[in-house]
């Protein structure tokens, strides 16, 4: 099982928000950032401060994915 952030930078560009100011607004550090940004899996610490600013729930901004199904799809 993998993890996509796809949603979250969508909705930031909905609500016309730079990722630094998330992560200003949030109190998360630049690392949390880069680690979504390679779809890596952070805290959920993390993930409660960005859906506080952004108003939103965790399916909001992201998505489980079957990485095994993502590899057979790709053969």
């Amino acid at each position: 099982m993998g993890v996509t952030y796809g949603k979250l930078w969508e909705l930031l560009e909905e609500k016309e928000m730079k990722k630094i100011e998330l992560q200003r607004k949030a109190g998360i550090s630049g690392n949390i950032l880069a680690r979504m940004g390679r779809n890596e899996y952070i805290s959920m610490e993390s993930v409660e401060k960005m859906c506080r600013i952004l108003h939103c729930g965790v399916d909001d901004m992201l998505d489980f994915i079957d990485e095994d199904s993502a590899k057979s799809e790709d053969k």
